[in-house]
């Protein structure tokens, strides 16, 4: 696939797709998104910040959300535009999908939605790389069928996330077989902090542990990823949405080093 200028697959460099869950104000937002950018020159990469200007599948109806589609892409507009770098958010509805690709790169789709046709066909449609994140609920090899939809409508920069599988109540666990297998039919990004949520876990909101996630992140570059997907704060323990599984951007750069490690050494191998 491509985004931007970056080639991303087998053979190219890592792309990195890191930022904050959501959007939380206009400074903050193009802060993180100039230490993203700090961080993949520094280690030679090319990077996509991510943020969400909605988060329609809060644990509570009272939770953090986001600023809206309007206020959002303002935002997201600034970053491109103050920082240069490619940006990704996600979509949860057709109708989203033209707007938002207006101004961003790649059109993510939600782990919960990557079955919804329509809104896979209408990302598609936009001419914008797509990021799907494979449900936790979904067999890797029936990713096939998602790119397959994605391809119908036209979109051929296609990216497969995975992020971990239900494995009884409030857990996730990650089954490192579906990087093989997925990256059979495109290049697969592993996502290592929401790999660590506990859905639900804290009652009224999801919890995690956000010192699982560079472990996960280490093993994923020894079985072969094309991109890493983690989210960063700048204190992670007040973040308005996903806190417990989020990286402050300390530990967040030791992982990519970790993780450049790993790949230097399987190439020299």
């Amino acid at each position: 696939m491509k985004v931007g200028a970056a080639q991303v697959g087998p053979g190219h460099p890592l792309l990195l797709i890191a930022g904050p869950c959501v959007i939380e104000g206009e400074a903050q937002t193009i802060a993180a998104a100039r230490k993203v950018a700090d961080v993949a020159q520094r280690h030679g990469l090319p990077a996509v910040f991510k943020c969400s200007f909605d988060k329609a599948n809060r644990t509570s109806g009272k939770s953090f959300r986001g600023p809206g589609l309007k206020e959002g892409l303002r935002v997201l507009s600034r970053v491109k535009h103050d920082v240069a770098i490619p940006v990704l958010t996600d979509v949860h509805e057709p109708a989203q999908c033209a707007p938002v690709a207006e101004i961003v790169d790649v059109l993510q789709i939600p782990a919960f939605l990557c079955r919804q046709t329509d809104l896979l066909a209408a990302a598609a449609s936009t001419g914008r790389a797509v990021n799907v994140k494979k449900g936790q609920f979904l067999a890797p090899e029936d990713m096939k069928n998602v790119v397959a939809k994605l391809a119908d409508a036209g979109c051929r920069d296609v990216l497969l996330t995975e992020r971990g599988t239900t494995f009884g109540y409030h857990n996730l666990v990650v089954d490192f077989r579906a990087l093989v297998t997925m990256r059979a039919f495109a290049p697969v990004c592993f996502d290592a902090t929401h790999s660590v949520q506990q859905p639900s876990g804290e009652g009224d909101r999801t919890g995690g542990d956000r010192k699982l996630a560079p472990p996960l992140a280490r093993a994923a570059a020894a079985i072969g990823i094309d991109a890493l997907f983690c989210e960063v704060h700048e204190e992670p323990d007040r973040a308005l949405s996903d806190g417990p599984n989020s990286l402050s951007f300390r530990l967040w750069k030791r992982t990519v080093e970790d993780v450049q490690r790993i790949r230097s050494a399987l190439a020299t191998a």
